[in-house]
Formats: C-alpha cells, structure tokens, sequence
C-alpha cells in the first residue's frame, strides 16, 4: 500500500511509535495572540490517541500485531544449540576449508 503523501509531509513517528505533526492556528491572526503562546504552538505537537491509528495507517507503520508477528518469528528462527558459528572475520575458519 502506498503511503499517502499528504501525510508524509505533515506527520512524524517519534521512536515510541507515537505521531509528532504541527500545531493549528499557527498561520493566520497571529496579532491578538501573545508570544508565548506563538512561541509555544511552533514547538511540534503530539496527536491525540484518538487519531493516531488512522495517521499510521497512512504513513504504512506496520499495526501492532503485525509487529507481534513478527517479533515472535524472529525469536524461532536462531541457530540451533549445537551449532557454533566463528567470529567474524575469523581466519581459523577460512583456513580449515582451505586445506582441503
């Protein structure tokens, strides 16, 4: 699904999967309002619980249990216990299939 453009210009997850966008009423009538209340809407906003599965959605944030899904196939795909696998970079390993 495409991620909608609009919304990619306007809206940010923050790394706690939560949605930064702009404060309102930031671009007109600005006269009456004092400056601290226009230094105050300029720093970004956090959108409300109530809008953020829809701003997700749009933006193509994997949905929570997709994120589940995932965690708990990559937790059964390790190594098996037995195998041991060298170090990166490790010359021992290179040379013991060299030899033969």
């Amino acid at each position: 699904m495409k991620t909608h453009s609009g919304a990619k210009k306007r809206f940010k997850l923050t790394a706690t999967g939560k949605v930064r966008g702009r404060h309102a009423f930031t671009s007109h009538i600005l006269e009456k309002k004092s400056p601290k209340r226009k230094r105050a809407l300029g720093a970004p906003a956090l959108l409300s619980e109530d809008d953020t599965p829809r701003i997700k959605r749009m933006l193509g944030a994997p949905s929570k249990s997709a994120r589940s899904a995932s965690k708990a196939s990559r937790g059964a795909s390790s190594t098996s216990p037995g195998a041991t696998a060298a170090p990166r970079g490790s010359r021992a390993a290179a040379k013991k299939g060299a030899g033969k």
